[in-house]
């Protein structure tokens, strides 16, 4: 496989092909090789990649000496792949040139955080009904959740109220608009889950 970190720019629209197509901008500077594990010491074998720079203030003692051994600065991101497609040393730069243009990715991100919603954002219910026949406030309002007497409980999995959004999100197929090689930016046709400044990881298998 080949992957890569990277952080959410934001969204512009480009000409691609003779169309006009709306892509997020994807930064990708910075992704260094951490730590090479291997079967004999690790039992298996894996690339741990760093991203997005940590000043030597914000990071401890244990951080500094970790990316000591990679000739690198303390990061904020490490995320492990294994089944790497090509060897990879201890320190070595990976670009956004890993890719080309036109080639079909896996994004991960981790979705919006929406907090504490009601069934109708979460869910999409329509409400109970109308505001008429003496109904009052119960546009937005769940329903029945089941029987009385018998069982005597709320089923789980039962759709209702809850933390909404902050989950781990993978979209697949995205494909590679452009590749800004000078400038270490990857442009992904449509959206990818995750806020601006959001964390995502790229990946091919």
């Amino acid at each position: 496989m080949k992957a890569i970190i990277g952080k959410k720019v934001g969204m512009t629209s480009i000409f691609a092909d003779g169309k006009y197509v709306g892509v997020t901008v994807i930064d990708v500077q910075g992704n260094v090789v951490t730590q090479v594990k291997t079967q004999d010491i690790d039992g298996y074998t894996a690339i741990q990649v760093g991203f997005d720079d940590k000043t030597e203030k914000a990071a401890n003692n244990a951080e500094k000496g970790h990316a000591k051994k990679a000739n690198s600065v303390p990061k904020r991101k490490y995320v492990e792949f294994r089944d790497y497609d090509f060897e990879k040393k201890i320190g070595e730069l990976i670009t956004a040139e890993t890719f080309a243009e036109g080639e079909k990715v896996a994004v991960v991100g981790v979705s919006k955080g929406k907090g504490f919603q009601g069934v109708v954002k979460r869910h999409g219910f329509s409400g109970v009904g109308m505001a008429s026949h003496g109904q009052h406030d119960r546009a937005r309002a769940p329903g029945s959740l089941g029987a009385s007497s018998d069982p005597s409980r709320v089923f789980k999995g039962m759709r209702m109220a809850g933390r909404m959004g902050g989950n781990r999100i993978k979209t697949q197929n995205v494909k590679i608009v452009k590749i800004m090689a000078d400038k270490n930016l990857i442009l992904l046709g449509g959206s990818v889950p995750g806020a601006i400044g959001g964390y995502v990881v790229l990946e091919r298998n």
